[in-house]
């Protein structure tokens, strides 16, 4: 009775492991014969006089080993179909910003535009331009609601700022951000997305290695040349560059690869999309205190 009893919990647990990892099925087949039960998602009991169904399953023998046999269980990946491309024409803008229904090319400019997904720029530039605002000390060139607010060349200084602080933020910063986390997942996209631009093979390991290190060094190039423009003390606009780069090689990098933590991975997004950049546009144009670190 006792081993009939562990070979019933045995088979539950089987049963459960197969839900928990949604396998497409386990078979068990009574080595005394009888047809295999099948487990899916939801155990299937027998249709039919499940009890007799069910004592032929664990056997109605006495010996010691276990009378069932397992049949292991193949999971099934994608089955690695191809990219389809948009029909509605928008297939080559697709692939320039770097989402699903892009279409295939070789050349190489857009492949490296492809990996730093530049859909995902905007938020970013949104907060630079929200920081620049909360600084207080944004001129605009020609200020409709403000008289005293139109100098253009003050303005055009500004808006110059402006925009190498975005594109510090978006192409260079961002584009790295979203390369190393290719190149990190390369291994899973390869199974699930086999026509992305790295496991297809459509630009080299080398070259890929290559565009990280120039976009990382390239933004922490612009961040400094941003704190000599300004005239910081500190160079803070560089700190914050060098941290958001460390921030986001800990996300997608073994072996902390914060992506994997809910919590972690949430936080790091929203270091990442929001507050830097935030303090990016409010450290160019005005000074970082207490208050602005608390509430972003």
């Amino acid at each position: 009775m006792k081993q009939q009893l562990a070979n019933t919990v045995y088979i539950l647990a089987l049963a459960k492991k197969s839900c928990a990892f949604n396998a497409p099925s386990v078979s068990l087949h009574n080595d005394l014969g009888n047809p295999p039960h099948v487990l899916r998602r939801n155990i299937v009991h027998p249709s039919s006089n499940s009890k007799a169904s069910f004592r032929s399953l664990i056997g109605r023998n006495r010996s010691p080993h276990f009378p069932i046999t397992i049949t292991p269980t193949i999971l099934h990946a994608s089955d690695g179909s191809p990219n389809e491309e948009a029909t509605d024409g928008s297939s080559s803008i697709r692939q320039l910003l770097g989402v699903k229904g892009a279409s295939g090319t070789t050349e190489k400019w857009k492949i490296r535009l492809q990996l730093t997904k530049p859909v995902t720029w905007v938020p970013l530039v949104w907060g630079v331009m929200c920081g620049a605002a909360a600084s207080g000390n944004y001129h605009w060139m020609w200020n409709p609601f403000d008289p005293n607010d139109r100098d253009v060349v003050l303005g055009a200084t500004d808006a110059a700022k402006g925009f190498v602080a975005m594109i510090l933020s978006g192409p260079f910063l961002t584009g790295y951000t979203q390369t190393i986390n290719d190149w990190y997942d390369r291994e899973i996209d390869a199974i699930n997305e086999p026509y992305r631009p790295i496991p297809s093979g459509a630009i080299s390991e080398g070259e890929v290695i290559a565009q990280i290190w120039a976009l990382l060094l390239g933004g922490w190039g612009i961040a400094y040349g941003l704190d000599v423009w300004c005239r910081h003390e500190f160079p803070t606009v560089l700190a914050l560059s060098i941290f958001g780069s460390f921030i986001a090689y800990i996300y997608s990098a073994p072996p902390l690869k914060l992506k994997q933590n809910g919590w972690a991975g949430n936080f790091a997004l929203g270091c990442s999309y929001i507050s830097l950049p935030w303090w990016c546009g409010q450290a160019v144009f005005g000074q970082l205190d207490r208050p602005i670190y608390f509430i972003l």
